[in-house]
């Protein structure tokens, strides 16, 4: 157990530089993370819609007058 250990832990060692090592496609914004990053957009502006609908007509009830029901 203790050589396979050592051997795994050396071979992560020697593997970060290669991990670390820029190309050409670090460069600028892929596709991916701007349709990610749009996805997430459309999940937000799904959640405010109905929660300004709802605050909508919640202060139009805090701000309607009633009439007093007489039995």
């Amino acid at each position: 157990m203790k050589r396979t250990m050592t051997t795994l832990g050396t071979l992560m060692a020697m593997a970060t530089p290669a991990m670390a090592a820029g190309g050409m496609e670090t460069e600028g914004t892929s596709l991916v993370t701007i349709l990610l990053v749009g996805f997430g957009a459309l999940i937000v502006v799904g959640q405010v819609v109905p929660a300004l609908v709802l605050f909508g007509g919640m202060v139009k009830g805090m701000f309607k007058t009633t009439a007093a029901k007489t039995l």
